[in-house]
């Protein structure tokens, strides 16, 4: 464990993993309750064509990727808010014509084991820059902590809080593009193909063992820096992919929950 430590690398991968683990996990609960994993799924390949464009023009892909995906959130927002179509629809167009994108950008650059890298995420390529970001997120989540009681409010009870005279239209395009910076963060770790699970797995288990949406917050967040440093030492020790292995260790986390829930009459 010692040794693993002394690692330039894992040390920033592990404060990068507890970071974005909580970040997730944060932003995660509002998935699972609004039913909204779909769109968590299309941001995180929307992000792909961020990153991609990014490779292409050797700028850093995170920089790219960031307004990219951000655009993208606003945009699906924007399309179910202002024509007939569903908010799934908006998310599959987007999901469609960024990965499109995506694949163009990365036949042009030539770039595709950079691209790989991201599709599947590696502890090799967090820096020092990812782990600013996504603490700078993360006190931004805290400081505004009144966000998250209208947010609450909107998933219980969204025409309750239009009555109320919330601005819930401009809440949800809030949630909607700091999920898409939360997700962009989190791809150097677990991936593209799997960060919509990152997102979603934490709170889903917590969504099994408590009823009180507070609570359920908490252990989301619990769990998903707990899974997060688990399944990076587990990689590192078993040669295997960090992102994977968080996932499965996540989907375990999952399946005790299940367990725990049904004891207690819960989760059914």
């Amino acid at each position: 464990m010692i040794e693993l430590l002394e690692l330039p690398f894992m040390q920033r991968a592990l404060i990068a993993g507890a970071l974005v683990g909580a970040l997730a996990s944060y932003f995660g609960v509002f998935v699972v309750q609004r039913r909204l994993s779909f769109l968590g799924s299309g941001l995180a390949h929307a992000a792909f064509g961020g990153v991609a464009l990014g490779l292409l023009l050797q700028a850093e892909p995170l920089w790219i990727a960031v307004p990219f995906t951000v655009a993208v959130a606003a945009g699906i927002n924007w399309i179910r808010d202002t024509t007939i179509l569903s908010g799934d629809t908006a998310v599959g167009i987007f999901f469609a014509v960024s990965m499109a994108l995506g694949v163009v950008f990365v036949s042009l650059g030539r770039n595709t084991v950079d691209a790989f890298t991201y599709l599947f995420g590696s502890v090799l390529v967090v820096t020092w820059t990812d782990i600013l970001l996504a603490a700078a997120l993360l006190l931004v989540c805290g400081l505004t902590s009144r966000w998250w009681s209208r947010w609450a409010y909107a998933t219980f009870d969204s025409e309750l809080a239009k009555s109320d005279r919330l601005a819930v239209r401009f809440d949800d395009y809030l949630l909607s593009v700091l999920l898409a910076v939360s997700i962009v963060v989190s791809v150097k770790l677990v991936g593209i193909l799997l960060v919509a699970a990152f997102l979603v797995l934490p709170a889903a288990s917590s969504r099994l063992i408590t009823t009180r949406f507070v609570t359920t917050t908490v252990i989301a967040i619990a769990l998903g820096v707990l899974t997060a440093v688990t399944g990076l030492i587990i990689s590192y020790y078993a040669d295997i992919p960090s992102g994977a292995t968080i996932i499965l260790v996540q989907a375990g986390a999952f399946i005790a929950a299940s367990i725990i829930g049904r004891t207690r009459g819960l989760g059914t």
